[in-house]
């Protein structure tokens, strides 16, 4: 009786290759069609961990922290002035799904982050815009807005000058320090308002 073999099955080559495609852990640089590049850790195919993004496009870059694809976590976004190349906004902070969410500070300026005539916010971010409580440096004007944010409109807070006469382009005027003309007046007022109030009810 004859003895025949049956042939071992053998997976197709784009099997291999493919499992020797898939991205987990660290990798060195992968470069996407459109010349975006991104040097760091992977999970399933999608960034996470830390590692670095760089949009050819807009020349931006992301350092910090990913979560299945999206910024999650600490990190600092950067645009560069396409006249000089030197950075001209950066945001340090907090992100969450993709957008600022936490504390965190924005640098503006229009020529180099680290010269102070650049504006710059410090406070709590959400969805990518400043929510809660804040300051807004006007460094270009030599003023400060401490206050309230929703959706990146501030709404509520107080402005005081900050640096005005050091500033490379102060308010025409000042603002000026609110004060009481007569305190001991109002003082007075108040506690006769208050016994008056005290004496009605008995």
């Amino acid at each position: 009786m004859p003895v025949t073999k049956c042939p071992r099955k053998s997976e197709p080559l784009w099997k291999g290759w493919d499992w020797k495609a898939q991205k987990n852990g660290l990798r060195h640089q992968v470069f996407a069609v459109n010349g975006d590049h991104y040097v760091g850790e992977w999970k399933d195919n999608l960034k996470h961990g830390k590692g670095t993004q760089v949009w050819k496009k807009s020349g931006a870059t992301y350092e910090g922290d990913w979560r299945f694809g999206k910024r999650d976590g600490y990190g600092t976004l950067s645009h560069p002035d396409p006249e000089t190349g030197k950075y001209r906004r950066l945001y340090s902070g907090w992100w969450k799904g993709d957008k600022k969410s936490g504390y965190g500070i924005q640098f503006y300026g229009p020529k180099d982050y680290y010269e102070e005539n650049g504006n710059r916010y410090e406070g709590s971010w959400e969805r990518g815009m400043k929510n809660g409580h804040g300051r807004f440096f006007h460094l270009d004007h030599g003023q400060l807005f401490e206050g309230f944010w929703v959706d990146d409109v501030a709404k509520c807070g107080t402005m005081i000058d900050f640096g005005r006469d050091e500033a490379p382009e102060p308010t025409q005027f000042p603002i000026p320090k609110v004060e009481i003309q007569d305190p001991d007046g109002v003082l007075k007022e108040a506690i006769a308002a208050l016994m008056n109030s005290e004496d009605e009810e008995d």
